[in-house]
């Protein structure tokens, strides 16, 4: 509609950004501040002016014509007792006015320069002192001394007639230098009064713009950044559902704006993320449980099978015994393989059980030497150790919070490899070494056997993966399996350098403290109990 549109100037106005709102305000005051500068520095010019006219020009103007006609005064005195007298001391006062008249009638000239009304003043004075001189002073001042002059007596009274014609000038210049004093004064005072009243406006326009600048800036950044703030805080503070306003020029409408479409984004995301988080728990709650059915299945098969296993293993053992080399070759060999399916079976089973018992039934957590649990995983495989001739060496081991049965089984997997898959015709070398990196303790096992090719790093970890037939090396491939179990148990991780070639070299970490989860156990604790009843 068309009564709903602004003006086109509150339209330009609105797309007006902070900076440019702060530009035309900056460039508006400075022009404020300029003309009332001017305004200011020409009212102290015209004071300064007009005083220095009083004080240079006008006053000392009036008070050298005083001076001047004290000096006429002088030759008139001096000159009218030497005319009656005709002693020549009454010379003295005369000449010394002729002197000083010449040097005030200079001075005067000087002040008033500029002044044709004053200088007009001023003539009319040279003229009736000339006259006078003349007509009395200079005849007078010629006559010789000693006796009086008969013209003092004949020309006393033109004398008298010229001289106050004189005084008459004399009178009429000081009147004006005297009245244009008094103007002076005035505007002087007017002057200084103006200037006070301008000074003052300039302080109260300066006050008012001063308020007018941070009542701009309050209106214009300060509230609407403190409402953006407030709101932002209520964002923060878990209303995702509240808006944000928009206010004050353009560019914070636009933060406004990019704030608000930032939160309308979380919301989704948010929402996305809750529905996410929902699913997640649900098939976390279906992992965990799928995985206490397998871990209970494992247990329990384990330990049931161990009975059957047992019956089928004595009774080919007792068969071997009693059959062997009764009956014919082939059945020998028969009951051979018969014998090593269920001791490989046995075998198989109680690696599976050992390693289901990771973190379920060892989860001790208390301080354990690495060094001493090393030592007796030495002792254990002693016999291997020698029968290989193998050298085994190791850095000082730390003391970390882990549960010691677990980190027995840790060694003994990963020395017994060692020793196990040797490079034949090479004494086995094995060197244990343990550094510290920021928060971890890093390990690393160094052999100089077969070692590992690149491309089985990661299926060597794999439970039952062997890269060899059982008649090259024996053993169940679950080792190296349980030893990540382990490490990962223990919140560390474990790898194979890819990069070694001179053997094998198994790297891995392991935590200073435990992890929280330490101990805990997936198996409900009267499964536990029950598969530990039927061993």
């Amino acid at each position: 509609m068309a009564g709903s549109e602004r003006p086109p100037r509150a339209r330009q106005l609105s797309t007006w950004t902070t900076r440019r709102w702060l530009r035309v305000g900056v460039a508006a005051s400075l022009v404020v501040l300029t003309l009332l500068g001017a305004a200011g520095a020409w009212m102290l010019g015209r004071t300064a002016s007009i005083s220095n006219a009083l004080v240079d020009t006008k006053s000392p103007a009036l008070t050298t014509s005083y001076r001047l006609e004290s000096s006429l005064l002088n030759q008139e005195t001096g000159i009218r007792g030497y005319g009656l007298t005709g002693a020549p001391e009454f010379l003295k006062p005369y000449r010394q006015g002729l002197a000083d008249q010449k040097a005030y009638t200079a001075r005067l000239d000087e002040l008033l320069r500029g002044d044709r009304v004053a200088l007009a003043n001023l003539k009319d004075v040279q003229d009736a002192i000339e006259a006078w001189q003349d007509m009395f002073a200079r005849p007078i001042a010629a006559s010789a001394p000693g006796t009086p002059s008969p013209l003092a007596t004949e020309r006393a009274e033109k004398g008298r007639t010229a001289f106050d014609a004189l005084r008459a000038a004399m009178s009429k210049q000081e009147d004006g230098l005297r009245a244009n004093r008094m103007q002076a004064r005035d505007d002087l005072a007017a002057t200084m009064g103006l200037r006070n009243w301008v000074f003052a406006a300039i302080a109260t326009v300066i006050f008012l713009l001063a308020v007018l600048v941070f009542e701009a800036l309050r209106r214009g950044v300060t509230t609407p950044l403190e409402q953006l703030g407030s709101e932002a805080r209520a964002i923060a503070g878990g209303d995702f559902e509240h808006p944000i306003t928009p206010t004050g020029p353009a560019d914070l409408r636009q933060l406004s704006g990019e704030i608000d479409f930032m939160r309308r984004r979380l919301v989704r995301e948010l929402a996305y993320t809750e529905e996410a988080r929902t699913r997640l728990d649900a098939q976390a709650a279906e992992l965990q449980r799928s995985n206490a059915e397998l871990e209970q299945f494992a247990y329990v098969a384990s330990h049931d099978l161990q009975e059957p296993l047992r019956k089928v293993s004595s009774f080919t053992q007792l068969l071997q015994r009693r059959y062997g080399g009764q009956l014919d070759a082939k059945a020998d060999q028969y009951i051979d393989f018969a014998v090593d399916g269920a001791n490989r079976m046995q075998t198989l089973i109680n690696d599976l059980l050992d390693f289901s018992r990771v973190g379920r039934v060892h989860h001790q957590r208390q301080d354990v030497d690495l060094e001493h649990t090393l030592e007796r995983t030495l002792s254990t495989l002693s016999v291997g150790i020698e029968e290989a001739d193998a050298v085994i060496t190791h850095d000082p081991l730390p003391t970390l919070a882990a549960d010691p049965t677990q980190m027995g089984m840790l060694w003994q997997n990963l020395i017994g490899n060692a020793v196990k898959f040797r490079r034949p015709g090479t004494q086995p070398r094995i060197h244990v070494s343990a550094t510290q990196e920021e928060s971890v303790w890093r390990f690393t096992v160094t052999d100089n056997g077969i070692g590992i090719a690149p491309e089985f790093t990661e299926k060597v970890f794999v439970i039952f993966q062997r890269l060899h037939t059982k008649d090259a090396y024996a053993g169940s491939g679950i080792g190296l399996a349980m030893c990540k179990k382990v490490v990962e148990f223990h919140g560390g991780t474990i790898t194979v350098d890819p990069d070694f070639r001179d053997g094998a070299r198994i790297i891995f970490t392991l935590a200073p403290q435990a992890p929280q989860s330490l101990g805990t156990s997936t198996l409900p604790e009267a499964t536990r109990t029950g598969a530990e009843a039927t061993r």
